[in-house]
């Protein structure tokens, strides 16, 4: 009985028993035996899905962990910094803030502090006195409030801020782009300014929220008043706002720091700034995601390339297995766990390969290294549906060969 059902199949009729049914372990030792039979070819087209999703799991981690520096860097320094400065007039010609306006800005309910510089047009800062006057390095010279550093979030690399003391005297703090055009790396060395030297008491940390101060050289008020020609007129205000109070700060600043032209008067907000930064960043990201998603396409298209060739290669077998009581559909399940296997191990593989990626930009670059879970799940998930994609018209092709052309095959 047994012998005419298995030279039933052989030859497609019906068989009297039932066919024999493959477990879950059974097929998966089947699949992984077609995997071991070929691991070069197998190792090829795992590496090419695992460029894929390690591209897009780089692509996510590396922006995840540049949002979490950003949020790290913006809960630090706050998102309650108001910056006034003066616009124009009605001629088009720069306008300029009164003396008095830092004053009057402090004394608006819900400010917490406020704080000024004021450039000094026309003053320069070299490393000493014999560099020509016109290779000023980009490098503005600014007086100071000795409030700065806490209104504006200021941290210094080396030195000490400005004191009631040295604001009277030739002393000078340096933004951390000043200091490095200069070639001085440290406190107590002699810089030439407004044509006279100077000494350096300190030099900035970099400061996100006020990029302009690090390639400034910051002189007290009072020196700049007695030694420089300062007018007094900041030309920059730095105002911290209470919790919940910025946007009603933000509606009368201008009003306040020029009541008598307010529309003279430019308010800003700087996280706004580093926010649409963010939502570049962002975009980029989509963009370099979607290179991913090619990528992954391309490895798709190697599973597939390579599960038709084992269809081909494996004829004989296919014809044997069915001649032995297996079904069609058993043999779709065969290859399509081939498939599956195959893709999963491209998948594990691109989201270890993306979170080694993130980790080392990451910790090159200082920022603590972010993979989001969803990321991970993302990508073992879009490598299966992948595998199932790729590996479904070699089972189909796979399943509807002939028993007896299988056999006969060379």
């Amino acid at each position: 009985m047994r012998g005419r059902a298995v030279i039933g199949r052989a030859l497609g009729g019906r068989a009297d028993d039932a066919p024999p049914r493959l477990g879950p372990a059974d097929v998966l030792r089947t699949g992984a035996a077609g995997l071991r039979s070929r691991p070069l070819r197998v190792f090829l087209s795992a590496f090419g899905i695992a460029i894929g999703i390690a591209a897009m799991i780089g692509v996510v981690g590396v922006s995840a962990s540049s949002r979490a520096q950003l949020q790290e860097t913006l809960d630090r320094l706050g998102t309650n910094l108001l910056t006034v400065g003066p616009g124009r007039d009605f001629f088009g010609d720069d306008a300029k803030l009164p003396a008095e306006s830092v004053g009057m800005v402090a004394r608006i309910a819900g400010v917490e502090s406020a704080s000024a510089t004021g450039r000094l047009e026309g003053v320069n800062v070299f490393r000493n006195d014999r560099v020509p006057e016109a290779e000023t390095g980009g490098i503005t010279v600014s007086a100071a409030r000795l409030d700065l550093p806490r209104t504006a979030g200021l941290d210094l690399a080396a030195g000490t801020w400005l004191n009631a003391g040295t604001a009277r005297y030739p002393a000078v703090v340096l933004g951390t782009d000043a200091a490095a055009r200069l070639g001085v790396f440290g406190p107590n060395t002699q810089v030439w300014l407004g044509s006279r030297w100077f000494t350096v008491v300190g030099i900035l940390e970099p400061n996100r929220l006020v990029p302009e101060l690090d390639a400034a050289a910051l002189v007290g008020w009072e020196a700049a008043r007695s030694h420089l020609g300062f007018d007094g007129h900041p030309t920059m205000i730095y105002t911290r706002a209470g919790k919940g109070r910025v946007d009603d700060v933000r509606e009368v600043l201008a009003a306040t720091a020029g009541p008598e032209a307010p529309n003279e008067v430019e308010v800003s907000r700087p996280s706004d700034a580093l926010a649409a930064q963010n939502a570049a960043d962002r975009t980029f990201t989509g963009l370099l995601l979607g290179l991913g998603g090619v990528a992954l396409l391309v490895g798709g298209v190697g599973v597939a390339n390579t599960m038709v060739i084992s269809v081909l290669e494996r004829r004989a077998e296919i014809g044997l297995r069915r001649s032995l009581g297996a079904t069609r559909g058993q043999i779709r399940l065969q290859f399509l766990t081939e498939s599956q296997l195959l893709a999963a191990l491209g998948g594990v593989g691109g989201v270890v390969l993306g979170i080694a990626v993130t980790a080392v930009f990451a910790v090159s670059q200082g920022w603590p290294a972010v993979v989001p879970p969803w990321a991970m799940a993302g990508g073992v998930l879009a490598t299966l549906l992948i595998g199932a994609v790729a590996g479904l018209y070699p089972a189909v092709r796979a399943a509807r060969l002939p028993p007896t052309d299988a056999l006969a095959a060379p």
